[in-house]
């Protein structure tokens, strides 16, 4: 007997009703629900826990692939779907060898080594591919995306490796393996425990599902490891960017420094829209400052605190940039060759390749690095021994070193942020006998984008911490209601260095404070 309860719903209208957690009877459940825009948005990948197909999709993507199958009824030849791949597109395969060739490439093209992907961006990879096979231009069978519905809903994550993709003709490699559970190959991560998926196919009373034509090219043509990376750093993107803000204010207290330069007319006289953002939230981080009316002996501050609008908006216009060309991204049919049933054709064509993909992820680990970056000035200024405040922030400097090696790891993180930073997108090789002659590198621009956003994260927390010392170092001045709230809550997890300590568990401490939404203490 099924359990009856109410959830708000979310319909998205090319067939994917996208649910809060529930349990494995989640398709049974009578719902209210609310229609959302065509587009899917990056902030709403962030809440996808539980899918389901609705009728309309099903035949769309049935309609799709019985048009398909009645033109592979009369002989015709259409590369990947009767012949070879690649440099092999000029070798015809015989009806009842489709299949098999299907089940071939995908195994072919495993080919991934390195690190495996982490398991909450392999969940975005299939709910990304499910999103573009439900469009209903890949000639697939509704059972196949049912099937990675099923996955992503049983939580059953593919094992992918990060290095194998060259970011065109798809990302092949990783989704090879993100296919290869399908018809009963490979590993999965299943409750926790990395297991062969045959075991968990079995435990979960599913049965593999031989490929038919052209489906696994579908599964292997597309750029949903890109987007997926991409959209995992957008969302942290988000989210500290606002930390940036926070921080920088509580520096900007805990060093003496002015709030002239956040009023509104410096801004207004330079209108870009990240700029004039950053200022006013900084403006209200800092009201009500007790510190903010003391008086101030420097006529002006350094860079670092003074144009935080100007460096911190500039990454946020970035950023917004970014989401733009990731959302076309993630509502896009990407894979090749592409069945328009509506209009009896069926076309070869480019769209797998990563090249947009490729240099705006590029210039998002730029934008970010440099969060980072003027970061770690502020935290050499707050251990300078400036202001009042003591070399390092050591009570007894000299005795106590205090903050002094925590600025080296800040600086030498930046360092590496600097040279993963280099462009991906700027090189390219030849491969496949000379067939895919120009490559996009998006899915290495990808992977080391992710590493410089945790950089920025551990950067920002050294900065939290030198910030939150300097704050106590000025008692009895405060600083404003909110971020004297935020200083509370950091206290909670590490108190103020008296003496020195392993400083190691304050850095991941702080680090690990960061992954808050920070917009708990501002809606308060």
């Amino acid at each position: 007997m099924h359990e009856f309860f109410t959830f708000f719903i979310f319909i998205i209208p090319i067939g994917l009703y996208i649910t809060p957690s529930t349990s494995l009877n989640h398709f049974f459940y009578f719902c209210r629900y609310m229609l959302l825009p065509d587009h899917i948005t990056i902030s709403q990948l962030s809440q996808v826990d539980n899918l389901a197909l609705n009728a309309n999709t099903k035949k769309r993507i049935a309609d799709n692939r019985a048009y398909l199958d009645n033109i592979l009824s009369k002989g015709d030849t259409y590369y990947g779907i009767n012949t070879g791949f690649g440099s092999l597109c000029n070798v015809r395969i015989a009806p009842e060898e489709l299949s098999q060739l299907q089940e071939n490439l995908v195994c072919s093209h495993a080919c991934g080594m390195g690190d495996e992907v982490p398991e909450d961006i392999v969940r975005l990879m299939l709910l990304l591919k499910i999103h573009g096979l439900s469009q209903g231009y890949s000639g697939v069978r509704p059972l196949i995306v049912q099937r990675l519905v099923d996955f992503y809903n049983l939580g059953i994550s593919p094992i992918i490796y990060e290095l194998g993709s060259l970011g065109a003709s798809g990302d092949l490699a990783p989704l090879a393996h993100l296919s290869l559970p399908l018809f009963g190959k490979g590993w999965v991560t299943y409750k926790g425990h990395k297991r062969p998926v045959t075991e968990v196919l079995h435990e979960t009373g599913l049965q593999p599902t031989p490929l038919a034509a052209k489906e696994g090219l579908a599964l292997l043509n597309g750029t949903q490891f890109m987007s997926s990376y991409a959209t995992w750093s957008l969302l942290a993107a988000d989210r500290l960017l606002l930390w940036a803000d926070i921080i920088g204010a509580m520096s900007a207290d805990a060093f003496m420094a002015k709030d002239e330069p956040f009023q509104a007319p410096i801004h207004r006289v330079r209108p870009h829209p990240g700029q004039i953002a950053t200022a006013a939230r900084i403006r209200e981080l800092l009201k009500g400052s007790g510190i903010q009316k003391l008086h101030k002996e420097q006529v002006q501050d350094p860079y670092s605190f003074r144009c935080m609008p100007q460096v911190h908006g500039a990454s946020k216009d970035v950023v917004a940039t970014v989401k733009n060309v990731v959302e076309i991204e993630i509502n896009s049919v990407t894979d090749n060759p592409i069945v328009f049933h509506d209009e009896d054709a069926i076309m070869s064509g480019g769209n797998f390749h990563g090249q947009p993909l490729a240099l705006h992820l590029d210039f998002l680990a730029i934008a970010l690095a440099e969060l980072a970056s003027i970061s770690e000035r502020r935290t050499y200024l707050l251990v300078s021994g400036q202001r009042g405040l003591p070399p390092f922030l050591a009570p007894e400097a000299g005795l106590n070193s205090g903050f002094m090696i925590a600025q080296y790891t800040a600086a030498a993180i930046v360092s590496q942020n600097k040279q993963l930073c280099t462009p991906a997108s700027v090189d390219s090789i030849v491969s496949s006998n000379g067939q895919e002659d120009h490559v996009s590198m998006g899915a290495n621009a990808a992977t080391k984008l992710r590493r410089v956003v945790q950089n920025v994260q551990r950067v920002l927390a050294i900065e939290l911490l030198t910030a939150a010392q300097g704050l106590e170092m000025r008692r009895p001045h405060h600083s404003s209601p909110v971020l004297e709230d935020i200083w509370e809550a950091l206290r909670k997890e590490v108190p103020f260095m008296q003496h020195d300590r392993v400083l190691h568990d304050d850095l991941v401490a702080a680090e690990k404070f960061l992954d808050n939404d920070p917009q708990q203490w501002l809606n308060k």
